[in-house]
Order: C-alpha cells, then sequence, then structure tokens
C-alpha cells in the first residue's frame, strides 16, 4: 500500500500540529472553558427589552413613549382578577372580595397605585357582563427587581382565594405571569435538552459500537455549548441578546458539534480499518474529513449571517450565537478531537458493545444504502423523476404558507390559564394599543378635543373599546392614549381595527393638528410591524445566503454545477420541510399527533429563521458527501466509480448524523409552545428528507446523468483558486484495528 501524500491544507497542519502537541490542545482547550465561564460572569449577558424587539411605526412609537416617561420606561403592572359566575360587580359579596383583595394589597409596601372598580370613574375595571373585575396595581422596582418580591403578593392573593372560595382570584400581570411562564419554559427547554442528550449518546454507541467513541463527539458538542452560552456576553454588550438564545445556541451546538466530530472521527477509524498507522489514519482524517469540516463550518457561518440583514434584533442575537457556536465546535473538531485521537490510539475503541460492534462494516460502507444506491445509479433517470416529484408534493403545501402570531391561546401550560381567563372576560385589555402623542403642549385646546374626538370616534367605529385611558407626561410634551381593540390581539379581527385605528381615525382626528405627531404600539401593532418588517427582509436574507453559498462551493471544488446543484438541492430539502410544516400546522394535520390546536398560520419569524438554519445544515452533508466523491474523482476513478465510492462510504456517516440531529430537534416538537413545535418538526423533517431523498436518491442520479459535466468550471473562472483536494487512500486489505 503506498502511503497517503502528506497534506499541507489548513485543516492537516491543524490535526498534525494537535496532535504532536496533544497536552497543549486538550489543557488549553478545558482552560478556554474555564475561561469563558470566568469571563462571562464577569461581564454578564444583557437582554433586549420587549421594546427593543419592536421595529417600524410600534417602535417608533416605543421611543416617543419612553421620551415622555422616562420615569416608567421600566414600569410593570400587575392584575388581580375576580370572577364569580353567581354574584355582579355591583352585589355585597363581590364588593366584600374588592375589598378584601385592596386590603390585602395594602399591606405591601412595595405595592403602589392600586386601582379598584369600586373607585369613582373606574367602570370599565368592570366586564360587560359585570360577571367580573380587576384590581390594578404597580410593583414597585424594574422587572428583576420585582420578581424577588413578587411571589409573596400571590401567596397572599391566593388566601384571599381561599377566604372566598365561591369566587375566583388570580394574580396575573408583567411580573408574575412572566416570571412563571419563563420557569416553566426554561424547565422544559432544560428537560428536552436532558432527554436529548441520552438520545445523541445512544446513537453514537449504536454508531461507533464502543462507550470511549461515543462519548468524545458528545463532550466536545456540550462543552461548545457551554463555552459560548458564556462568551455570549461579550457581545451582547453591544447587540443584546433574546433570553431564548442559549437554547438556539444547544439546539444548534449539539448538532454541528455532533457532527463535526462524528464526520472526523469516522474518517479516522475507517483509516485504520483500512490497515493505515495510528498516525497516518489521523493525518488522513485531518486532511479529508478535516478540510471538509472546515468548509463546511465556513458555510455554516455565512449562512447563519444572513440573519443580520433581516433587521430583527432577535434575528441578530440567534445570528450571534449560532455563529459562535458553530467557530467554537469547529476549532475544537480541528485541534482537539486530533489530539485525543493522537493520545488514545486504538484506546477509543475500548468500552464495546460487541452485538453492536459486530454489526459494523469494517469497509466503512454501508449495507441499506449501498443497496439503495445500486438501484438509483441503474436508473438515474427514474431516480431522479421520482425524487424530484416527491419533493415537489411535499413542497405543494408551502405555496399556501400563511403566518399568524402566536397567541396565549396557543399556549397549553397552568401558569397562562389567568391570562386566557382574563383575555375573555376583557377581550383586547390586557395588551391595549398605545397611541403614543408628542406635542408641544399636550393639554392645549386643540391637542385635548382631538384626542377626544379620537376617543368618540374610536368607540362608535365598533372595533375599539373600553378601558380607555389618557395618561400625560410631567412636562406636557407627550400623551398616550390607551384603547382596546377587538379580537384576540393577533387574529384578522385585531389587525383590521389596528388599520382602522392608524389609517383613518388617527389622520382624520389628531392628525388634523399642527406640530402634532402620533404612532402607535402595543401588542397588535408590534406583530403586525414585525411580520411586514420580516417579509421585507425575506428576499435580501435569502439572496445574501445564496449568492455566498454559491461563491463558497464554487472556489472549494472548481465546479460551477457543483456550486449550482448544491443551491437547487439545499432549496429543495427548504422547500418540503415548509410544506410539511403547511400541512402539519396551517393545515392542522398534525393536532392530534403534536397535541395542539391550528391557529391557521406559521409563527412569522420561522420561515426565514428555518431557511437560514436549514441551508447551513444541509450544506454539512452537502460538503461532506461531495469532498469524498471529489477526493476519489481526483484519484483517477471514473465519475461513477466516484460517485459509488462517495456516497457509500458517506452514507453512513451521514445518516447516523442525520440521526442525532432529527432526534436532538423532534425533543422541541413536544414543548406545549406551538412556535417549539413548529420549529422543531420544521428542523427535523427538513435533515431527515435531506439525509435520504436528497443526498441518497437525487444527488448521486444527478451526479451519474451529468457524468464528468460535474466538475465543469468555464474558462473565464480558471483564474479561481486551487484548494487541495486530497485523493483518496489506496485500497488496502482491511483488518480490524488493533
Amino acid at each position: 500500500m503506498s502511503p497517503l501524500k502528506r497534506s499541507n491544507n489548513f485543516a492537516a497542519r491543524m490535526g498534525r500540529w494537535s496532535a504532536s502537541h496533544w497536552k497543549t490542545a486538550v489543557f488549553g482547550w478545558l482552560a478556554f472553558v474555564v475561561a469563558a465561564f470566568a469571563i462571562g460572569n464577569a461581564v454578564g449577558i444583557k437582554y433586549l427589552d420587549d421594546t427593543d424587539l419592536n421595529v417600524g411605526e410600534a417602535r417608533k412609537a416605543d421611543k416617543m413613549i419612553d421620551a415622555g416617561f422616562p420615569a416608567d420606561a421600566e414600569k410593570q403592572g400587575e392584575i388581580v382578577l375576580i370572577q364569580s359566575k353567581q354574584h355582579t360587580a355591583g352585589d355585597a359579596a363581590f364588593r366584600a372580595v374588592v375589598l378584601d383583595v385592596t386590603k390585602t394589597l395594602g399591606t405591601f409596601k412595595e405595592v403602589s397605585e392600586v386601582e379598584t372598580p369600586l373607585q369613582p370613574g373606574n367602570e370599565d375595571l368592570v366586564s360587560k357582563d359585570r360577571h367580573a373585575a380587576m384590581v390594578q396595581f404597580t410593583p414597585q422596582g424594574t422587572y428583576d427587581e420585582a420578581a424577588l418580591y413578587i411571589e409573596d403578593i400571590e401567596a397572599a392573593v391566593a388566601e384571599v382565594q381561599k377566604r372566598h372560595d365561591d369566587f375566583y382570584v388570580e394574580e396575573l400581570g408583567s411580573v408574575s405571569t412572566n416570571k412563571a411562564a419563563d420557569e416553566v419554559f426554561n424547565g422544559m427547554l432544560a428537560k428536552a435538552a436532558m432527554i436529548a442528550l441520552p438520545i445523541a449518546l445512544l446513537i453514537l454507541l449504536f454508531v461507533f459500537g464502543s462507550a470511549v467513541a461515543a462519548l468524545l463527539p458528545l463532550l466536545l458538542a456540550i462543552t461548545a455549548v457551554l463555552a459560548t452560552n458564556a462568551l455570549i456576553a461579550i457581545p451582547s454588550q453591544f447587540i443584546p441578546v433574546q433570553e431564548s438564545v442559549a437554547h438556539v445556541v444547544l439546539l444548534i451546538g449539539l448538532a454541528v458539534g455532533v457532527d463535526y466530530s462524528l464526520f472526523y472521527l469516522r474518517r479516522e477509524r475507517e483509516e485504520r480499518a483500512a490497515g493505515r498507522g495510528e498516525r497516518a489514519a489521523l493525518e488522513a482524517a485531518a486532511a479529508t474529513s478535516g478540510r471538509a469540516v472546515l468548509i463546511s463550518g465556513i458555510t455554516v457561518l455565512i449562512a447563519m449571517a444572513g440573519m443580520f440583514f433581516s433587521g430583527d434584533k432577535g434575528f441578530m442575537s440567534f445570528s450571534i450565537g449560532t455563529m459562535m457556536v458553530v467557530a467554537v465546535a469547529m476549532i475544537g473538531s480541528l485541534t482537539v478531537l486530533p489530539a485525543l485521537l493522537s493520545k488514545l490510539g486504538d484506546r477509543v475503541e475500548k468500552g464495546r458493545i460487541p452485538f453492536v460492534h459486530r454489526l459494523r462494516r469494517k469497509d466503512g460502507e454501508s449495507r441499506v444504502w449501498g443497496a439503495v444506491l445500486d438501484r438509483v445509479l441503474r436508473r438515474p433517470v427514474v431516480s431522479v423523476v421520482t425524487a424530484v416529484a416527491v419533493l415537489v408534493a411535499l413542497t405543494a403545501p408551502a405555496l399556501t404558507l400563511n403566518t399568524t402570531t402566536t397567541s396565549v391561546d396557543d399556549i397549553s401550560i397552568p401558569e397562562i390559564e389567568p391570562v386566557k381567563r382574563f383575555d375573555k372576560a376583557f377581550p383586547g385589555g390586557n395588551e391595549p394599543a398605545s397611541i403614543a402623542i408628542p406635542a408641544g403642549d399636550v393639554t392645549a385646546e386643540p391637542v385635548r378635543d382631538a384626542i377626544a374626538e379620537l376617543q368618540r370616534e374610536a368607540l362608535a367605529s365598533g372595533r375599539m373599546g373600553n378601558p380607555m385611558d389618557v395618561e400625560v407626561s410631567d412636562d406636557k410634551s407627550t400623551a398616550v392614549v390607551t384603547m382596546t381593540l377587538a379580537g384576540s390581539g393577533t387574529d384578522d379581527t385585531s389587525y383590521a381595527a389596528l388599520s382602522t385605528l392608524r389609517d383613518e381615525l388617527l389622520p382624520q382626528t389628531v392628525g388634523q393638528v399642527d406640530g402634532v405627531a402620533y404612532a402607535v404600539t402595543g401588542m397588535t401593532a408590534a406583530d403586525k410591524d414585525s411580520s411586514r418588517a420580516m417579509k421585507k427582509s425575506m428576499p435580501l436574507v435569502f439572496g445574501f445566503v445564496l449568492l455566498f453559498a454559491f461563491v463558497l462551493m464554487l472556489v472549494s471544488f472548481r465546479s460551477i454545477v457543483v456550486a449550482l446543484k448544491a443551491i437547487v438541492l439545499n432549496l429543495l430539502s427548504v422547500g418540503a420541510a415548509y410544506g410539511v410544516l403547511v400541512a402539519a400546522f396551517q393545515w392542522g394535520w398534525g393536532e392530534n399527533l403534536l397535541d395542539f390546536e391550528s391557529n391557521g398560520g406559521i409563527t412569522p419569524w420561522l420561515p426565514t429563521f428555518l431557511f437560514v438554519i436549514l441551508f447551513g445544515l444541509s450544506m454539512d452533508y452537502h460538503v461532506f458527501i461531495i469532498s469524498r466523491i471529489r477526493e476519489a474523482y481526483d484519484r483517477g476513478l471514473s465519475n461513477e466509480e466516484a460517485v459509488t465510492h462517495g456516497i457509500k462510504t458517506t452514507a453512513s456517516v451521514v445518516t447516523s448524523a442525520a440521526t442525532v440531529m432529527v432526534a436532538t430537534f423532534g425533543v422541541f416538537a413536544l414543548l406545549p409552545l406551538i412556535d417549539m413545535k413548529e420549529m422543531g418538526v420544521g428542523l427535523a423533517v427538513a435533515v431527515l428528507i435531506d439525509a435520504t431523498i436528497v443526498r441518497a436518491v437525487l444527488l448521486p442520479a444527478t451526479m451519474k446523468l451529468l457524468g464528468d459535466r460535474n466538475w465543469y468550471l468555464p474558462r473565464w473562472l480558471q483564474w479561481l483558486p486551487r484548494l487541495e483536494h486530497e485523493p483518496a487512500p489506496e485500497a488496502a486489505p482491511a483488518r480490524a484495528a488493533a
């Protein structure tokens, strides 16, 4: 057997250095993780406020309100809901409960600005059917400060409920509800992670047949996630991040971290089984799979960067988190993994699982996918037509894709039930529309009259209603008018009411006064503006990702056909995932299976998010497979022989990596939040389709049909740099690694 030519590509040099300095690489990595925690704790993560997420007119209104009411920028609001089936708000028994709640709240020094339906002028604190009423109050301090004591107030309110067991008395609000919901969701996400990790370990145990080999990818992925979640504190000082970014980092970090290590480790084991020495096998893996990991990682980084073009601060924070964890996982796979393998050698096979180990083929090829590939290559035209027909059929529902913002009705946890009850008693009252009206003096008669006319017209329209309120800033520079919108807040009725307010009532009233501006914010306005901005930015995001992915593939493989085909195949995977999402969630076909009620659409942020994430992850497999095919082709094999060799030797690795991803993403489909269900299903389905129909059928069939044209590069692009492709190792008598 002739030795593999010594490689000088960047990944190979990293692998050689790490193998020669294994202590520096391993302990340096551990020091990096520890330092990341120290730095993260010292700096602290800066999170986005709810208003920071708003865009368009809603964001403009937020700024107006903050400028006029600087002291109220972090003001919180709480409500005690009182309901009775038998009594109405005018009954003595009902009044007694209201008084008891008021007296109870008065015992807390942190409670201020208590408003009750018993006070004159507060008729809007009673529901239309008069079987419900609310007591409003303001907890002192910021959200973080109020969160420290809010449970004491909730406990006291619960005692009121016990004293009046024929009434429903419950507290809800910006502190109590958000704190309870956050604790539940964080617990569920942590539980999902705890489920995903052992599932990933079981899959890796089956893939490698040994405990040590299975633990290496998982440990590298976990440390990459931990380091990233700590280091994200640094960029958060400049671009605040969403609290959920940690869960996105976990999701992506676990997926790519396991993938990269799996690609690398399986190639090293394959080279050892082919008869190479430990060092030679490691160098071969570094030069080939290491190079594929490097190209794949850079492609994923470019795809994730596309989220910056959305203009959405939440997306930008996701982009930062995912780019960081991909970069960290990639560096770990190219440095720490070869260092550990150089030290462990064949001891990486320790802890063998006999039955599983005997199922593995020593040549690295997959029996199942080998049989599939043989049939695909015998009938490439039939395979292409069949695969495309299936993908188009799956994509077809995406043509009817509609976006709908998640409301509280789409969340099925006990902590949200008080909010649902409140919304039924006071439709739209929990998140009213807020109209910011800055002027020189909002108490001047023309402005006052215009605001009064606005309120009258709003009530007369039938699309807005009580409670209505007008608050004037201390310097009289800004007025804020709040009013409820018809509907649930996120349905067509609420959006129609918002349009009436913005496009008709405000221009006809406040807009007629010289020197007066206005803007509308609130949940409905923010959702509408966010959806509009997302649709506007989608072409830019998609264009950036597609263009740079094409250029990177073109430079990496010096083939315009490979680059174009990568784009087309990935778009088919994403389109099929969109179609499945629409059928399952928008059409409601998955209601019984996934335990939810369809709201008639997909959450607005998901299509762009899925495109970016899925495009990046799909490129992992594509780069890995094409690298192996090109490696064999450059060695001198014919196109068909190279395709056969490349697919058969990578199919089991791709299948294993995809199984880990599908299992990880699938866990999130079990959460009670429909956004998480949609994200989990979308990611899992796309990866599954990509690893089977696209990579195992459509890719080899099209490569067979195109023949040597797969590697076509026009003369006018011959100036492109030649990135080194390693020749495939010469055939050798297979033997088990010692």
